[in-house]
């Protein structure tokens, strides 16, 4: 094609953009520094790039977009290009060390003389700004191709509004600073392994197996994201407690964590059917279950759905009826509710955690500085802010209380003293509905127990006396 007196041709092709996070501000803080460090990455890179066959197309301050004849190449490449400058960082104040994003997509473009032009340039491009900080980003046109011949963990974004981009896009991505296939928390005996399967509907769900001994199922609950969980010090302490002694089988339910963020149907049923899939893949005959805050809903759904398989039933934090639905619900309550929800879509995926915040602030009113911080910081890598809205809604409009006199197990239902994000009358309601359930209250005002709660020994110890009680049948 001829435009003007330029010829431009077109072809399919691996597009790659990067660019550095923050680097405005950080030429403002040390200019010489900083372009001293890019001359020393960029060269790092383009070795890189040119050594998988790719072309460099464009460069302009601390951009670089390059094209790849091969997807595999090119997405290969960029974790390689990570990994070096992992490794060059080394020893360097945060604000000195540059940490790139990269982008991928494959599509059509248009080349003018060196240039590439056109739509799937712009993918890539907004794909690298949704990409960590030293991380990759990469559209469902790739990963279709690189499924599987990728030897690091890939977690799915789901579908994703793009900025100037008219159809949302599928997104996947590579945390390189938490590429591994095996996640350590705190010793060999808690090697957790991840895998796949899939719900009735096809939604694709990630489910692991941590420690060992007689196996215990826990629910998924409010944010819960499978490497995350380890690796950050909120959910940690209580997951190592629970796999001490048993073989803990745990999973990230749809449209958060490492399992598809797609726009699939939240209710009960749908987490219910999730729950059924992660039993059947991980091959439980019968087993124990434990339940935590929303996952209490879930778990008494299944128990009641599955009486034959479940042995007993641990509740923590639970509710039957949701915000939307509970008596003590004022209009005011109703009003402020869906204003969270609101914020919720506009402001979780800014980097500026104030509207995360708020739910920390509820989960954990205790937390330190630190604590604070990784939970915001978790809740944003593990759904989307339409994600997060859409979670808050469903469960607010949870109720199994009819659902409650028919659990034939045994149960044991335990609430945190002075929880604020469920408060312990919703805990003495649960155990009150169902029949021969045992109700216990522990110190703290947390609902999610931190290391030092002094509810989370408590909770432990009452968990494995109910697990290992044989008087109870």
């Amino acid at each position: 094609m001829v435009v003007g007196n330029e010829v431009i041709q077109r072809k399919l092709t691996a597009i790659f953009a990067a660019d550095v996070a923050g680097y405005s501000r950080l030429m403002s803080i040390d200019e010489a520094n900083t372009l001293q460090t890019l001359g020393e990455y960029r060269h790092i890179m383009d070795s890189l790039i040119a050594g998988r066959g790719g072309r460099i197309a464009n460069t302009a301050g601390d951009s670089v977009l390059a094209e790849f004849s091969s997807i595999l190449d090119a997405v290969q490449c960029s974790i390689a290009i990570q990994d070096r400058l992992a490794e060059a960082a080394v020893g360097k104040s945060e604000d000195a060390a540059l940490r790139f994003r990269i982008g991928i997509h494959l599509g059509d473009v248009a080349i003018r003389g060196n240039d590439l032009l056109g739509d799937g340039v712009n993918i890539a491009a907004r794909l690298e700004a949704i990409a960590q900080p030293g991380g990759v980003c990469f559209s469902g046109a790739v990963f279709d191709q690189i499924d599987g011949k990728i030897n690091r963990p890939i977690r799915t974004l789901g579908l994703q509004s793009l900025k100037n981009i008219g159809r949302p896009i599928e997104a996947y991505a590579i945390d390189i600073s938490e590429s591994v296939t095996t996640t350590k928390p705190s010793s060999l005996k808690f090697q957790q392994q991840i895998k796949y399967c899939r719900s009735t509907d096809g939604v694709r769900l990630a489910y692991s197996s941590v420690g060992s001994g007689p196996p215990l199922m826990k629910s998924a609950n409010w944010i819960n994201h499978l490497e995350l969980d380890w690796e950050l010090p909120i959910y940690r302490p209580m997951l190592t407690g629970l796999a001490k002694n048993n073989t803990l089988i745990r999973y990230d339910a749809r449209g958060n964590g490492l399992s598809d963020w797609d726009p699939s149907e939240l209710s009960v049923d749908a987490w219910v059917n999730d729950f059924e899939a992660v039993v059947e893949a991980a091959g439980l005959e019968r087993f124990p279950i434990f339940g935590f805050s929303q996952g209490c809903s879930v778990s008494v759904a299944y128990t009641v759905r599955n009486p034959h398989r479940v042995s007993r039933l641990i509740l923590f934090g639970g509710f039957a009826a949701g915000r939307y639905k509970r008596a003590s619900t004022t209009p005011a309550d109703l009003e402020r509710y869906r204003a969270t929800a609101t914020l919720m879509r506009l402001g979780w995926d800014s980097e500026d955690p104030t509207f995360r915040q708020m739910m920390t602030s509820q989960l954990a009113p205790s937390a330190t500085k630190e604590q604070a911080q990784a939970f915001n910081e978790m809740q944003r890598r593990s759904l989307s802010g339409e994600n997060a809205a859409r979670y808050f809604e469903a469960v607010s409009n949870f109720d199994i209380r009819d659902l409650l006199p028919q659990v034939s197990v045994p149960t044991l239902v335990l609430n945190i003293r002075d929880d604020l994000m469920v408060p312990i009358a919703e805990g003495r309601q649960l155990a009150a509905a169902i029949p021969g359930a045992r109700f216990v209250s522990l110190p703290g005002k947390n609902h999610l127990p931190l290391e030092n709660d002094p509810g989370l020994p408590q909770l432990l110890e009452e968990v494995a006396t109910f697990l290992n009680n044989p008087e109870v049948r």
